[in-house]
């Protein structure tokens, strides 16, 4: 998840490739049509599934296409372009907002960064954290969020910003079959990812990030400028059926387990895992962390990305909140 500047739609031929899924495969729900765009398939993002299929939503009477982008510079574009309403990333995707994206923040929906491992070769020689030093860790790009988490594990090692030698990879695949033919030490990649590859005994997660970085908001909710101004009250209506979308999950894990499963193509063993990991650090109210939104600014500057801190306090309102 990089922090390059906007560019429009016509830049990213992949989005046509996207997947949808919308009120056509799901009857109960018709109604206002939003447009909602998740930034890759990730279990973090399964709540909007979950909304979706389990009928919770039907209330709020709204029409909702999802649609599923390559990264989040590609959802960030979208956005910008007008052709998604919502979009579901990552929090240091601020730094979007802060170069000149026409978009807000509407909520921050997980904050501890559960969902981001480091693996290793189940069979290989890094045993420990410790062995990690001057080794080369994957990551997806240049200044994405999972370079920024490994440089984050190297300061609270003691060993310096350049504590590993981070190459980037690119696709999680990519990543994945560098690893298998030890061309890198380790890899940083999402949770369901780091279980997939436990579950064929091939990888086992060396960290965790959410002890490395508690204070977060690992991710949130954005929304065009258009759709806030325009149509305040849809949105108001979707972060409604987003917040009891996750209510629902909080206490339906067999139903949300096996929507979680069907969703990604993964088993039910590791949609269950990935249920009990993330399922406490989701962020019921929505709301903003001052602490957490400081510790994204200082990430941007970490990345150089800005010189200094930005403010990030002008690019997110809780106004759209549910009011409870």
């Amino acid at each position: 998840m990089t922090f390059n500047s906007i560019k429009t739609l016509q830049n990213v031929v992949a989005i046509a490739a996207v997947t949808t899924m919308t009120a056509a495969t799901n009857p109960a729900m018709a109604g206002t049509p939003i447009r909602v765009g998740i930034s890759q398939p990730a279990y973090s993002f399964v709540p909007l599934d979950v909304a979706m299929k389990s009928g919770v939503c039907k209330k709020y009477d709204l029409d909702i296409e999802k649609i599923v982008f390559s990264g989040s510079a590609q959802l960030h574009q979208a956005i910008s372009a007008n052709s998604v309403d919502i979009g579901l990333g990552a929090g240091p995707e601020l730094g979007f907002l802060a170069k000149g994206a026409p978009e807000m923040a509407i909520a921050a929906f997980a904050d501890a960064p559960e969902d981001l491992a480091l693996v290793v070769l189940k069979d290989g020689p890094i045993k420990s954290i410790d062995d990690l030093k001057s080794k080369r860790v994957s990551m997806s790009t240049r200044g994405s969020l999972t370079e920024w988490a490994a440089r984050m594990l190297s300061l609270k090692q003691g060993w310096g910003n350049e504590g590993m030698t981070m190459v980037p990879l690119g696709s999680f695949s990519a990543q994945t079959a560098a690893l298998k033919t030890k061309q890198i030490d380790g890899m940083v990649v999402e949770a369901g990812t780091a279980g997939l590859l436990e579950e064929e005994g091939s990888g086992t997660t060396l960290v965790r990030f959410g002890n490395i970085v508690p204070n977060f908001h690992i991710h949130m909710a954005f929304a065009t400028k258009v759709i806030l101004e325009k149509q305040p009250d849809t949105v108001k209506k979707f972060m409604s059926c987003w917040t009891d979308g996750l209510a629902y999950m909080a206490t339906h894990k067999a139903e949300s387990v096996k929507i979680g499963s069907d969703t990604l193509n993964i088993s039910a063993n590791l949609s269950g895992k990935l249920y009990d990991l993330l399922m406490p650090h989701y962020n019921m109210t929505g709301k903003f962390d001052a602490k957490a939104v400081d510790v994204i600014a200082q990430s941007m500057v970490d990345m150089g990305t800005f010189p200094t801190k930005p403010d990030l306090t002008k690019y997110y309102t809780e106004e759209f909140l549910p009011k409870k």
